[in-house]
């Protein structure tokens, strides 16, 4: 089994994965100031939940878009698997074309999304991954990742809201039953969920409009299960896109 760690800005994906099957996915919350030691005990924590054995861990492969805890969870891993973990980054082999202005600032979140997804779905592929921001990434025909777009996610526009308006309050993220709102809480929770989905939902339009043919749709990231249903398109949701990805490009670089 392989430890894939995928660092946000809002949480670390930390999932056990070999090619036959996802072991397990869980997220903790991203927290400058955590030590390596207090990773170390979360991820071996995870595993004691999971009743999986460290020894059980054959490598490790980690992707950060948090440059300032990148050391921090690498020595974390280190620490309780004895092993040295594979960084995603420039340099390394992903067998993935990608036509950029300039291609070395692409997250590394979404090339581990891309390179999953091209194994998985037929081209061209529009990828939706729904973290802190969200992001839309597309794969051409061709398999080349071809641009996107970035929005700020659903969590940073609610707490945006929230806490620029004195009299709006934070509020959950349960799917609402109707459009027009009847209260302070559902207007603002039926503004941001519908909202992301038409907006979802206009822009795969235009992005197919361009491509010149439907696309395969695929979304990840912890907020999607919120949106997914409200959109007027079918979306494929798998919660371990990341994991897949990274264990491709582990077997890619090993």
């Amino acid at each position: 089994m392989i430890l894939a760690i995928d660092m946000g800005n809002s949480n670390i994906v930390i999932g056990g994965i070999d090619d036959s099957r996802t072991w397990f996915v869980e997220r903790v919350t991203t927290n400058l100031g955590k030590t390596d030691l207090e990773y170390a005990v979360n991820i071996k924590d995870i595993m004691a939940i999971h009743n999986l054995p460290l020894s059980s861990i054959e490598g490790a492969v980690v992707s950060s878009v948090v440059p300032p805890l990148t050391d921090v969870v690498l020595s974390a891993v280190k620490k309780i698997t004895g092993k040295t973990p594979m960084l995603v980054g420039s340099g390394m082999k992903t067998g993935l074309n990608i036509i950029m202005d300039n291609p070395k600032t692409v997250g590394s979140d979404l090339i581990v999304d891309a390179v999953a997804a091209l194994k998985d779905y037929p081209s061209p592929i529009i990828i939706i991954d729904m973290g802190t921001a969200t992001t839309m990434s597309v794969i051409d025909r061709a398999g080349n990742y071809t641009g996107g777009i970035i929005f700020p996610g659903l969590r940073v526009s609610l707490d945006s809201l929230s806490s620029r308006a004195a009299q709006l309050p934070y509020i959950g993220l349960n799917r609402p039953t109707r459009v027009i709102g009847k209260n302070t809480i559902d207007c603002m929770k039926n503004g941001i969920l519908y909202g992301n989905a038409a907006m979802i939902d206009g822009i795969i339009d235009r992005m197919e409009e361009e491509l010149g043919q439907a696309a395969s749709l695929v979304s990840t990231g912890g907020l999607a299960p919120s949106v997914l249903p409200l959109c007027r398109h079918k979306i494929n949701y798998d919660e371990a896109l990341l994991l897949k990805g990274l264990l491709i490009l582990y077997e890619k670089n090993k």
